[in-house]
């Protein structure tokens, strides 16, 4: 086995596992920070495809934004520092039911697709081709996706805002 082989496990263990306390800690930041982790590592996992741009993209975006931004509204509320409720047996067997049917999709449609057969032309990598791909409208363009990356931060940002929110007493 290789090196490579050898840092790519490691790194995809670290992912899962750290994906895996995000899930299943009861304190909501440690569970924030956990994601942060899962996320740093997917962005390591880019660098190591050698696609460093995509891979500063998911730290600015995801790390610097998405989990920046759930950090400050878990500081925002009341409860930040309690521990979070476990749920029932009902919801965790429906749970788990629901991830195992998931995977189960998951894996038929993987096995039904036939994947086109790589060519070997080299891949133009500089930072003028990215850009003129991610503002491209044509097939192999990314304005759509940019453009989706755009709305889940505001979705996140229009998230916090509701759980910072605090709910007004009235007094009688």
């Amino acid at each position: 086995m290789s090196a490579s082989a050898i840092f790519f496990y490691i790194l995809s263990i670290s992912i899962l596992g750290a994906g895996l306390l995000a899930v299943t800690t009861k304190k909501i930041f440690r569970s924030a920070i956990w994601l942060l982790f899962s996320l740093i590592g997917i962005a390591g996992l880019y660098f190591w495809m050698q696609m460093e741009f995509i891979a500063a993209v998911q730290i600015i975006v995801y790390v610097g934004g998405i989990v920046v931004l759930i950090i400050f509204s878990i500081f925002l509320t009341q409860q930040s520092g309690k521990q979070m409720a476990m749920p029932s047996i009902g919801r965790i067997f429906f749970s788990s039911l629901a991830a195992c049917i998931g995977f189960a999709l998951t894996y038929s449609l993987l096995r039904s697709y036939v994947l086109p057969t790589p060519s070997m032309a080299p891949v133009d990598m500089s930072v003028r081709n990215i850009g003129n791909q991610m503002l491209s409208t044509t097939e192999h363009g990314y304005a759509l996706p940019l453009e989706v990356v755009s709305v889940l931060l505001l979705a996140a940002m229009i998230g916090c805002i509701v759980i910072a929110m605090k709910i007004k007493t009235q007094d009688k």
